[in-house]
Protein backbone atom coordinates (compact mmCIF):
# COMPACT_ATOMS: atom_id res chain seq x y z
CA UNK A 1 0.00 0.00 0.00
CA UNK A 2 1.18 3.32 -0.69
CA UNK A 3 2.14 5.66 2.19
CA UNK A 4 -0.54 8.91 2.09
CA UNK A 5 0.41 10.33 5.70
CA UNK A 6 -1.91 13.30 5.55
CA UNK A 7 -5.14 11.47 4.10
CA UNK A 8 -4.46 8.92 6.52
CA UNK A 9 -4.67 11.48 9.17
CA UNK A 10 -7.81 12.47 7.73
CA UNK A 11 -9.29 9.08 8.28
CA UNK A 12 -7.06 8.14 11.46
CA UNK A 13 -9.94 9.26 13.90
CA UNK A 14 -13.49 7.46 12.17
CA UNK A 15 -12.67 4.29 14.49
CA UNK A 16 -12.58 6.28 18.02
CA UNK A 17 -15.66 7.97 16.68
CA UNK A 18 -17.40 4.33 15.66
CA UNK A 19 -16.90 2.89 19.30
CA UNK A 20 -16.97 6.92 20.95
CA UNK A 21 -18.78 4.87 23.81
CA UNK A 22 -19.14 1.49 25.66
CA UNK A 23 -22.20 -0.49 24.97
CA UNK A 24 -24.89 -0.05 27.99
CA UNK A 25 -26.58 -3.56 29.65
CA UNK A 26 -29.98 -3.67 29.24
CA UNK A 27 -31.09 -5.51 32.39
CA UNK A 28 -33.64 -8.02 32.34
CA UNK A 29 -37.37 -7.34 33.22
CA UNK A 30 -40.78 -9.09 33.24
CA UNK A 31 -42.67 -6.39 32.30
CA UNK A 32 -45.43 -7.24 29.91
CA UNK A 33 -45.52 -3.50 28.70
CA UNK A 34 -45.44 -3.76 24.62
CA UNK A 35 -42.38 -2.38 23.01
CA UNK A 36 -42.16 -1.72 19.27
CA UNK A 37 -40.03 -4.08 18.26
CA UNK A 38 -36.61 -3.05 16.92
CA UNK A 39 -36.64 -5.77 14.36
CA UNK A 40 -40.07 -6.28 13.07
CA UNK A 41 -39.26 -8.13 9.93
CA UNK A 42 -36.27 -10.31 11.15
CA UNK A 43 -36.00 -13.86 9.19
CA UNK A 44 -34.94 -15.23 12.98
CA UNK A 45 -37.53 -16.71 14.94
CA UNK A 46 -38.41 -15.28 18.46
CA UNK A 47 -37.34 -17.99 21.10
CA UNK A 48 -38.66 -19.13 23.96
CA UNK A 49 -37.38 -17.68 27.25
CA UNK A 50 -36.75 -19.98 30.04
CA UNK A 51 -35.68 -17.54 32.61
CA UNK A 52 -38.25 -18.44 35.29
CA UNK A 53 -36.26 -18.41 38.72
CA UNK A 54 -36.86 -15.26 40.62
CA UNK A 55 -33.48 -15.97 42.27
CA UNK A 56 -31.74 -15.84 38.86
CA UNK A 57 -33.63 -12.72 37.82
CA UNK A 58 -32.86 -11.22 41.18
CA UNK A 59 -28.98 -11.97 40.66
CA UNK A 60 -28.63 -11.34 36.65
CA UNK A 61 -30.21 -7.60 37.33
CA UNK A 62 -27.96 -7.01 40.35
CA UNK A 63 -24.95 -8.38 38.12
CA UNK A 64 -25.87 -6.17 35.36
CA UNK A 65 -26.15 -3.03 37.40
CA UNK A 66 -22.70 -3.81 38.62
CA UNK A 67 -21.90 -3.21 35.09
CA UNK A 68 -23.27 -0.56 33.94
CA UNK A 69 -22.06 1.48 37.03
CA UNK A 70 -18.82 -0.38 36.25
CA UNK A 71 -18.00 -1.85 39.47
CA UNK A 72 -16.11 -4.51 38.24
CA UNK A 73 -15.01 -6.58 41.21
CA UNK A 74 -19.26 -6.88 42.12
CA UNK A 75 -20.25 -7.41 38.74
CA UNK A 76 -17.95 -10.74 38.33
CA UNK A 77 -18.57 -12.05 41.76
CA UNK A 78 -22.39 -11.87 40.33
CA UNK A 79 -22.53 -12.79 36.81
CA UNK A 80 -19.68 -15.38 36.72
CA UNK A 81 -21.70 -18.08 39.02
CA UNK A 82 -24.70 -17.56 36.43
CA UNK A 83 -22.71 -18.37 33.96
CA UNK A 84 -21.61 -21.24 35.44
CA UNK A 85 -24.16 -23.02 37.11
CA UNK A 86 -27.58 -21.27 36.39
CA UNK A 87 -30.54 -23.60 34.36
CA UNK A 88 -31.09 -20.86 32.42
CA UNK A 89 -29.94 -20.33 28.95
CA UNK A 90 -31.28 -16.71 28.86
CA UNK A 91 -29.59 -15.81 32.01
CA UNK A 92 -26.01 -17.05 31.16
CA UNK A 93 -26.38 -15.21 27.62
CA UNK A 94 -27.18 -12.35 29.54
CA UNK A 95 -24.41 -12.68 31.77
CA UNK A 96 -22.08 -13.50 29.47
CA UNK A 97 -22.97 -10.15 27.55
CA UNK A 98 -22.44 -8.34 30.99
CA UNK A 99 -18.63 -10.07 31.47
CA UNK A 100 -17.87 -8.98 27.33
CA UNK A 101 -18.75 -5.32 28.09
CA UNK A 102 -16.34 -5.20 31.58
CA UNK A 103 -13.91 -6.60 29.42
CA UNK A 104 -14.39 -4.10 26.90
CA UNK A 105 -14.16 -1.28 28.78
CA UNK A 106 -10.76 -2.56 30.51
CA UNK A 107 -9.37 -2.52 26.45
CA UNK A 108 -9.77 -6.39 26.55
CA UNK A 109 -11.25 -6.73 23.00
CA UNK A 110 -10.20 -9.74 22.48
CA UNK A 111 -11.83 -11.07 25.64
CA UNK A 112 -14.54 -8.58 24.97
CA UNK A 113 -15.26 -10.79 21.49
CA UNK A 114 -15.30 -14.14 22.73
CA UNK A 115 -17.67 -13.79 25.54
CA UNK A 116 -20.25 -11.91 23.55
CA UNK A 117 -19.74 -14.45 20.62
CA UNK A 118 -20.47 -17.13 23.55
CA UNK A 119 -23.36 -15.14 24.59
CA UNK A 120 -24.98 -14.85 21.08
CA UNK A 121 -24.34 -18.49 20.09
CA UNK A 122 -26.45 -19.90 22.80
CA UNK A 123 -29.68 -18.69 20.86
CA UNK A 124 -31.95 -17.73 23.36
CA UNK A 125 -32.16 -14.05 23.05
CA UNK A 126 -35.03 -11.96 21.93
CA UNK A 127 -34.38 -10.48 18.25
CA UNK A 128 -34.20 -7.16 19.93
CA UNK A 129 -31.29 -8.02 21.61
CA UNK A 130 -29.64 -10.68 20.15
CA UNK A 131 -29.38 -8.08 16.86
CA UNK A 132 -27.83 -5.40 18.92
CA UNK A 133 -25.26 -7.72 20.46
CA UNK A 134 -24.62 -8.91 16.60
CA UNK A 135 -24.00 -5.25 15.99
CA UNK A 136 -22.07 -4.66 19.04
CA UNK A 137 -19.43 -7.33 17.81
CA UNK A 138 -19.00 -5.69 14.77
CA UNK A 139 -17.73 -3.01 16.13
CA UNK A 140 -15.75 -4.88 18.78
CA UNK A 141 -14.57 -6.58 15.76
CA UNK A 142 -13.28 -3.50 13.81
CA UNK A 143 -11.69 -2.06 17.25
CA UNK A 144 -9.78 -5.44 17.29
CA UNK A 145 -8.52 -4.57 13.77
CA UNK A 146 -10.34 -8.05 12.28
CA UNK A 147 -12.03 -5.94 9.58
CA UNK A 148 -13.08 -8.37 7.48
CA UNK A 149 -14.83 -10.36 10.35
CA UNK A 150 -16.34 -6.82 11.25
CA UNK A 151 -17.85 -6.75 7.38
CA UNK A 152 -19.02 -10.69 7.54
CA UNK A 153 -20.98 -9.38 10.79
CA UNK A 154 -22.88 -6.06 9.61
CA UNK A 155 -23.74 -7.89 7.02
CA UNK A 156 -25.54 -10.77 8.67
CA UNK A 157 -26.77 -8.34 10.92
CA UNK A 158 -28.29 -6.54 7.86
CA UNK A 159 -29.59 -9.39 6.15
CA UNK A 160 -31.42 -11.54 9.58
CA UNK A 161 -32.11 -8.14 10.76
CA UNK A 162 -33.93 -6.92 7.63
CA UNK A 163 -32.70 -3.73 8.88
CA UNK A 164 -30.35 -0.81 7.15
CA UNK A 165 -29.34 1.58 9.21
CA UNK A 166 -26.52 4.63 8.02
CA UNK A 167 -24.10 3.89 11.25
CA UNK A 168 -23.99 0.31 9.94
CA UNK A 169 -22.70 1.62 6.46
CA UNK A 170 -20.08 3.48 7.88
CA UNK A 171 -18.84 0.55 10.06
CA UNK A 172 -19.02 -1.56 7.14
CA UNK A 173 -16.92 1.39 4.89
CA UNK A 174 -14.39 2.26 7.44
CA UNK A 175 -13.78 -1.73 7.62
CA UNK A 176 -13.22 -1.92 3.95
CA UNK A 177 -11.22 1.22 4.02
CA UNK A 178 -8.98 -0.31 5.84
CA UNK A 179 -8.44 -3.45 4.34
CA UNK A 180 -7.75 -0.99 1.33
CA UNK A 181 -10.68 -2.33 -0.61
CA UNK A 182 -11.45 1.13 -1.77
CA UNK A 183 -14.39 1.34 -4.73
CA UNK A 184 -16.39 -0.94 -1.72
CA UNK A 185 -15.48 1.71 1.14
CA UNK A 186 -16.89 4.34 -1.20
CA UNK A 187 -20.01 3.04 -1.71
CA UNK A 188 -20.60 1.64 1.92
CA UNK A 189 -19.93 5.60 2.85
CA UNK A 190 -21.99 7.18 0.12
CA UNK A 191 -24.69 4.62 0.82
CA UNK A 192 -24.45 5.54 4.41
CA UNK A 193 -24.84 9.55 4.20
CA UNK A 194 -27.99 9.22 1.83
CA UNK A 195 -29.46 7.73 4.80
CA UNK A 196 -29.23 10.48 6.72
CA UNK A 197 -29.59 14.48 6.72
CA UNK A 198 -27.10 13.95 9.40
CA UNK A 199 -23.36 12.56 8.21
CA UNK A 200 -21.20 12.33 10.58
CA UNK A 201 -18.23 14.08 10.05
CA UNK A 202 -15.62 11.29 9.89
CA UNK A 203 -18.00 9.69 7.33
CA UNK A 204 -16.28 12.40 4.49
CA UNK A 205 -12.91 11.53 6.16
CA UNK A 206 -13.02 7.97 5.22
CA UNK A 207 -14.45 9.09 1.53
CA UNK A 208 -11.87 11.41 0.92
CA UNK A 209 -9.15 9.15 1.83
CA UNK A 210 -10.29 6.61 -0.03
CA UNK A 211 -10.59 8.74 -3.00
CA UNK A 212 -7.39 9.78 -2.76
CA UNK A 213 -5.68 6.05 -2.31
CA UNK A 214 -7.97 5.07 -5.44
CA UNK A 215 -6.16 7.96 -7.84
CA UNK A 216 -9.77 10.08 -7.56
CA UNK A 217 -7.53 12.66 -6.46
CA UNK A 218 -9.67 15.38 -7.76
CA UNK A 219 -13.00 13.83 -6.31
CA UNK A 220 -11.55 13.93 -3.28
CA UNK A 221 -10.15 17.85 -3.92
CA UNK A 222 -14.38 18.43 -4.69
CA UNK A 223 -15.27 16.73 -1.86
CA UNK A 224 -12.95 18.78 0.67
CA UNK A 225 -14.03 22.00 -0.98
CA UNK A 226 -17.48 21.17 -0.78
CA UNK A 227 -17.29 20.26 3.04
CA UNK A 228 -15.34 23.73 3.50
CA UNK A 229 -17.77 25.68 1.75
CA UNK A 230 -21.00 24.29 4.05
CA UNK A 231 -18.58 24.64 6.92
CA UNK A 232 -16.48 28.48 6.39
CA UNK A 233 -15.57 28.65 9.97
CA UNK A 234 -14.89 25.08 10.47
CA UNK A 235 -11.13 24.89 10.94
CA UNK A 236 -10.70 21.22 10.76
CA UNK A 237 -12.92 21.84 8.07
CA UNK A 238 -10.41 23.72 6.26
CA UNK A 239 -7.34 21.39 7.45
CA UNK A 240 -9.01 18.66 5.49
CA UNK A 241 -9.67 20.43 2.60
CA UNK A 242 -5.96 22.02 2.42
CA UNK A 243 -4.65 18.58 3.37
CA UNK A 244 -6.56 16.50 0.51
CA UNK A 245 -5.44 19.73 -2.19
CA UNK A 246 -1.65 19.10 -1.13
CA UNK A 247 -1.89 15.73 -1.55
CA UNK A 248 -3.64 16.16 -4.92
CA UNK A 249 -0.53 18.45 -5.70
CA UNK A 250 -2.91 21.50 -6.28
CA UNK A 251 -1.04 23.59 -4.61
CA UNK A 252 -2.30 26.88 -5.63
CA UNK A 253 -5.84 25.54 -4.85
CA UNK A 254 -4.63 25.44 -1.30
CA UNK A 255 -3.04 28.30 -0.59
CA UNK A 256 -6.19 29.89 -2.38
CA UNK A 257 -8.55 28.69 -0.12
CA UNK A 258 -6.33 29.10 3.15
CA UNK A 259 -5.82 32.88 2.23
CA UNK A 260 -9.31 33.26 2.04
CA UNK A 261 -9.88 31.95 5.39
CA UNK A 262 -6.97 34.08 6.73
CA UNK A 263 -9.04 37.20 5.29
CA UNK A 264 -12.10 36.01 6.17
CA UNK A 265 -11.00 36.08 9.84
CA UNK A 266 -10.64 31.85 9.71
CA UNK A 267 -7.37 31.24 10.94
CA UNK A 268 -7.61 30.50 14.58
CA UNK A 269 -5.06 27.55 15.24
CA UNK A 270 -1.26 27.48 15.18
CA UNK A 271 -1.92 24.93 12.64
CA UNK A 272 -3.87 27.63 10.08
CA UNK A 273 -0.61 29.66 9.99
CA UNK A 274 1.88 26.86 10.02
CA UNK A 275 0.38 25.15 7.29
CA UNK A 276 -0.41 28.27 4.92
CA UNK A 277 3.56 29.17 6.09
CA UNK A 278 4.86 25.66 4.85
CA UNK A 279 2.24 25.98 1.69
CA UNK A 280 3.91 29.05 0.43
CA UNK A 281 7.97 27.54 0.76
CA UNK A 282 6.84 24.22 -0.98
CA UNK A 283 4.91 26.06 -3.68
CA UNK A 284 8.09 28.36 -3.79
CA UNK A 285 10.24 25.74 -4.12
CA UNK A 286 8.89 24.97 -7.56
CA UNK A 287 8.99 28.49 -9.00
CA UNK A 288 11.89 29.99 -10.65
CA UNK A 289 12.05 32.94 -8.08
CA UNK A 290 11.00 31.93 -4.42
CA UNK A 291 11.96 34.76 -2.69
CA UNK A 292 8.39 36.46 -2.87
CA UNK A 293 6.45 33.16 -1.50
CA UNK A 294 9.27 32.54 1.21
CA UNK A 295 8.43 36.22 2.44
CA UNK A 296 5.01 35.15 2.15
CA UNK A 297 5.84 32.13 5.01
CA UNK A 298 7.43 34.72 7.52
CA UNK A 299 4.77 37.56 7.15
CA UNK A 300 2.23 34.38 7.92
CA UNK A 301 4.31 33.14 10.96
CA UNK A 302 5.37 36.58 11.80
CA UNK A 303 1.35 37.42 12.03
CA UNK A 304 0.72 34.19 13.97
CA UNK A 305 3.33 35.21 17.19
CA UNK A 306 2.33 38.37 17.10
CA UNK A 307 -1.66 37.38 17.77
CA UNK A 308 0.15 34.85 20.09
CA UNK A 309 -1.87 31.89 17.99
CA UNK A 310 1.87 30.51 16.97
CA UNK A 311 4.25 29.76 19.59
CA UNK A 312 7.85 30.56 20.08
CA UNK A 313 8.51 27.14 19.84
CA UNK A 314 11.97 25.31 18.22
CA UNK A 315 9.97 23.96 15.05
CA UNK A 316 8.39 27.13 14.12
CA UNK A 317 11.61 29.34 14.76
CA UNK A 318 13.38 27.10 12.82
CA UNK A 319 10.89 27.21 9.91
CA UNK A 320 10.31 31.06 10.42
CA UNK A 321 14.46 31.14 9.87
CA UNK A 322 14.43 28.61 6.53
CA UNK A 323 11.38 31.27 5.26
CA UNK A 324 13.24 34.53 5.87
CA UNK A 325 16.70 32.59 4.51
CA UNK A 326 15.12 31.97 1.31
CA UNK A 327 13.52 35.07 0.86
CA UNK A 328 16.85 36.35 1.58
CA UNK A 329 16.55 38.32 4.73
CA UNK A 330 19.51 37.15 6.46
CA UNK A 331 19.07 39.18 9.75
CA UNK A 332 15.83 38.74 9.85
CA UNK A 333 16.92 34.51 9.41
CA UNK A 334 19.74 34.89 11.85
CA UNK A 335 17.41 36.55 14.16
CA UNK A 336 14.78 33.23 14.04
CA UNK A 337 17.47 30.90 14.26
CA UNK A 338 19.20 32.22 17.37
CA UNK A 339 16.08 32.31 19.40
CA UNK A 340 15.55 28.58 18.38
CA UNK A 341 18.74 27.69 19.52
CA UNK A 342 17.81 28.02 22.77
CA UNK A 343 15.62 25.51 22.48
CA UNK A 344 16.95 22.92 20.42
CA UNK A 345 17.94 19.47 21.00
CA UNK A 346 20.23 19.79 17.78
CA UNK A 347 22.95 21.96 16.92
CA UNK A 348 20.70 22.48 13.20
CA UNK A 349 19.68 25.93 14.19
CA UNK A 350 22.97 27.25 15.58
CA UNK A 351 24.96 26.19 12.16
CA UNK A 352 22.16 28.14 9.79
CA UNK A 353 23.44 31.35 11.70
CA UNK A 354 26.65 30.26 11.44
CA UNK A 355 26.55 30.07 8.33
CA UNK A 356 24.65 32.77 7.39
CA UNK A 357 26.90 35.02 10.24
CA UNK A 358 29.66 34.34 7.25
CA UNK A 359 28.19 35.44 4.58
CA UNK A 360 28.02 38.85 5.84
CA UNK A 361 31.33 38.68 7.15
CA UNK A 362 31.34 37.92 10.91
CA UNK A 363 33.09 35.06 11.47
CA UNK A 364 33.86 35.14 15.08
CA UNK A 365 30.80 35.15 15.71
CA UNK A 366 29.99 32.46 13.10
CA UNK A 367 33.27 30.18 14.49
CA UNK A 368 31.54 30.36 18.24
CA UNK A 369 27.64 29.68 16.90
CA UNK A 370 29.11 26.87 14.52
CA UNK A 371 31.37 25.41 17.17
CA UNK A 372 28.60 25.00 19.56
CA UNK A 373 26.41 23.43 17.07
CA UNK A 374 29.32 20.46 16.09
CA UNK A 375 29.10 20.48 20.45
CA UNK A 376 25.55 19.64 20.50
CA UNK A 377 25.31 17.42 17.33
CA UNK A 378 24.59 17.48 13.71
CA UNK A 379 23.19 15.65 11.05
CA UNK A 380 26.12 16.18 8.26
CA UNK A 381 29.20 16.47 10.47
CA UNK A 382 31.44 17.19 8.07
CA UNK A 383 29.76 19.49 5.82
CA UNK A 384 29.60 21.87 9.46
CA UNK A 385 33.56 21.10 9.58
CA UNK A 386 33.83 22.28 6.42
CA UNK A 387 32.19 25.69 7.46
CA UNK A 388 33.99 25.93 10.96
CA UNK A 389 36.75 25.86 8.37
CA UNK A 390 35.73 28.90 6.16
CA UNK A 391 34.70 30.75 9.12
CA UNK A 392 38.92 30.26 10.52
CA UNK A 393 40.15 30.98 6.76
CA UNK A 394 37.83 34.68 7.15
CA UNK A 395 40.02 34.89 10.46
CA UNK A 396 43.15 34.56 9.23
CA UNK A 397 43.27 30.87 11.61
CA UNK A 398 45.38 29.06 9.43
CA UNK A 399 45.87 26.00 11.83
CA UNK A 400 41.88 26.51 13.03
CA UNK A 401 41.05 25.88 9.79
CA UNK A 402 43.50 23.13 9.01
CA UNK A 403 41.94 21.09 12.38
CA UNK A 404 38.66 21.57 10.95
CA UNK A 405 39.24 20.35 7.47
CA UNK A 406 41.05 17.53 9.06
CA UNK A 407 38.04 16.29 10.98
CA UNK A 408 35.93 16.81 7.63
CA UNK A 409 38.44 14.23 6.14
CA UNK A 410 36.86 11.90 8.58
CA UNK A 411 33.40 11.96 6.89
CA UNK A 412 32.92 9.91 3.90
CA UNK A 413 30.43 12.71 3.02
CA UNK A 414 33.20 15.10 2.84
CA UNK A 415 36.24 13.37 2.83
CA UNK A 416 37.53 14.19 -1.24
CA UNK A 417 36.60 17.87 -0.60
CA UNK A 418 38.83 18.69 2.50
CA UNK A 419 41.36 16.04 1.79
CA UNK A 420 41.93 18.32 -1.74
CA UNK A 421 41.76 21.38 0.35
CA UNK A 422 44.33 19.82 3.26
CA UNK A 423 46.56 18.81 -0.15
CA UNK A 424 46.34 22.47 -1.48
CA UNK A 425 47.38 24.33 2.03
CA UNK A 426 50.25 21.59 2.54
CA UNK A 427 48.49 19.85 5.47
CA UNK A 428 47.86 16.20 3.51
CA UNK A 429 49.33 13.23 3.80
Amino acid sequence: MKHVPLIKMLAGAALALTLASSPVIAKDSNSKEKKEALYPNATRAEPKLDLSSEKDQKALNDGLDAVNSQDKAKAEQILQPIIDSSKSKYAQALALQGLANLHYNDQDVKGAIGLLKRSIDIGVMPNDTYFQLQYMLAQFYLADEQYQPAIDTIEKWRTDGKKETAESYALEGNAYYRLEKYPQAIAAIKKAQSLTDKPNDSWNQILMASYSESGQGDQAAQLAQQQLAANPNDSGALNNAVAVLMQSQKYPEAIQLMEKSKAAGGFKTEKDYVNLAKLYLVTGQDSSDPKPNAAKAAAALNEGMSKGVVTDSYENLKLLGDASYVADKPADAISAYKKAMGKASDGEAAIRAGQLLMSEGKNAEAKTLIQQGIDKGVQHKGTAYMLLAEACRGLKDKQGAIAAMQKAAQDPATADKAKAWLKTAGAGK
